[in-house]
């Protein structure tokens, strides 16, 4: 990420007579527990859901532009990690029209953001279930801590949807912290005329019976659900080839289309020379969406596909929501506290990229960074609130972590571990723990004194 600033009666009674029914077990036989209603996130603890783990979503969505409506039906395939008598998904706004566990309908309630399924039979633990929502509305953004807005971003044409850190709960129910990932498939349906884009591979592309057109996107490696995207505009679409064989779409938006049409030609370029450097693409689709200014306000890493307000669309910012690929989007922090393993690992790589490339060394990058007040507020491993996620030490004073690193064990050991760090933890989530063990099997020494000063201490140092 860029651092960034009326129901039926007849039906009513159906309903309740359904929640009756599973919320007191009668004729289910449930012997499970429910899971809990969020992970304890240190900075969303109500984030995401206990007693299951999420493989996939087949995601069905219909939007109009005109109105704002969308329609939309969510199936999740899941694998029960406890007997479970409920769970939870996490869904704001939005209204649900119907629930079902494994094609049987299931009891739901809503409260705030949480909506529970109650299924007829319990689900023993190591059961796999597909648990499938129906739901419509109006989806409305998300305000952060910070004052940012995420989540499905209304736009003059259509929607873009960005969901860091929370933002996806806008637009589909799911299991929303970080360290549930998953693989996708996503069918977009929208007026003719309108382009849809979204994460992964484009699959198939139709016109229906109406008139309106459908498109289908496969999402094969996991991906967090924060990093979930939909643009939909008058974008006009280009594509191309990066190393070898990953298959590149980028969109843009007029004015924005012509704009950026020479930076979007370099996608493959950049690739390229990140690969030589991070080591193998994690995924088997690239490419970039590039939004009209005004709904978005800053940019962001979406797998395959990152996102940009035009403003926001040049060599730096792409270089660095490229390398998120691997730092942030292959291996993706255990807990929202672990941010600074996104956002100062793409710093740095725009250190090295100014380094190799425009002839700046990281060196002087560290000394200008090392002199900003701002950087100093607080440790990148432990930013104080939720407001602070994305706040300067973490992008920059993580990158200085970085930089000191690579001096003190030497640039040949420094890049076995950017390298060996990203295949380690290859799709999978990782915490700083993690990295300062791995950095230092790596290295063959203890870097105790080196963490303790730039990755957790609390005052800026007398030298860089």
């Amino acid at each position: 990420m860029s651092q960034r600033s009326r129901t039926s009666v007849a039906a009513l009674a159906a309903t309740l007579v359904l929640l009756a029914a599973g919320c007191t077990g009668i004729g289910s036989g449930v012997r499970g527990t429910p899971g809990a209603a969020g992970l304890r996130d240190p900075y969303f603890p109500k984030l995401g859901n206990g007693g299951y783990d999420v493989g996939h979503y087949g995601l069905t969505l219909a939007y109009d532009p005109a109105s704002g409506r969308l329609d939309g039906t969510a199936e999740i395939t899941a694998r029960a990690t406890q007997d479970l008598s409920a769970f939870n998904l996490d869904l704001a706004g939005l209204t649900v029209r119907r629930a079902t566990v494994d094609g049987t309908p299931a009891a739901y309630n809503r409260a705030g953001n949480e909506l529970t399924l109650r299924p007829r039979e319990e689900l023993p633990e190591g059961a796999e279930f597909r648990a499938t929502v129906t739901y419509s509305g109006v989806p409305e953004p998300i305000t952060d801590a910070d004052g940012s807005e995420e989540g499905w971003l209304r736009t003059p044409g259509g929607a873009v949807a960005v969901g860091e850190p929370t933002g996806s709960m806008t637009w589909f129910p799911g299991n929303h912290h970080l360290s549930d990932k998953a693989s996708y498939d996503l069918t977009l349906t929208l007026p003719a005329g309108v382009e849809g884009v979204s994460n992964g591979v484009r699959t198939a592309r139709r016109t229906e019976q109406d008139g309106r057109v459908t498109t289908v996107w496969h999402t094969a490696e996991p991906m967090a659900s924060y990093l979930a995207t939909v643009a939909i505009g008058r974008y006009e679409t280009g594509t191309a080839t990066a190393l070898g064989t990953v298959p590149v779409l980028t969109a843009a938006e007029p004015p924005a289309a012509v704009a950026s049409a020479a930076l979007r030609k370099e996608i493959p370029g950049i690739l390229a020379r990140q690969v030589k450097r991070f080591g193998p693409y994690p995924f088997s689709a690239a490419g970039a969406v590039v939004t009209e200014n005004g709904s978005l306000h800053y940019a962001l890493e979406t797998q395959t596909r990152p996102v940009f307000p035009a403003r926001s669309f040049d060599r730096t910012t792409l270089v660095h929501e490229q390398a998120h690929q691997w730092f942030g989007n292959s291996v993706t922090p255990e807990t929202w506290r672990d941010i600074w393993l996104n956002e100062g690992f793409a710093t740095y790589a725009e250190w090295l990229y100014s380094e190799e490339y425009e002839h700046v060394p990281a060196r002087t990058r560290f000394e200008r960074a090392f002199a900003q007040d701002t950087n100093w507020a607080f440790p990148p491993a432990a930013p104080p609130a939720a407001e602070n996620l994305f706040d300067p030490p973490v992008y920059q004073r993580g990158a200085m972590v970085l930089h000191k690193l690579r001096e003190t064990v030497g640039d040949r050991v420094f890049d076995e571990i950017l390298r060996g760090w990203a295949a380690k933890y290859r799709h999978a989530n990782a915490t700083t723990d993690d990295f300062t063990a791995y950095a230092e099997s790596v290295a063959g020494r203890d870097l105790d004194a080196l963490w303790d000063v730039w990755l957790y201490g609390d005052g800026k140092p007398a030298k860089p």
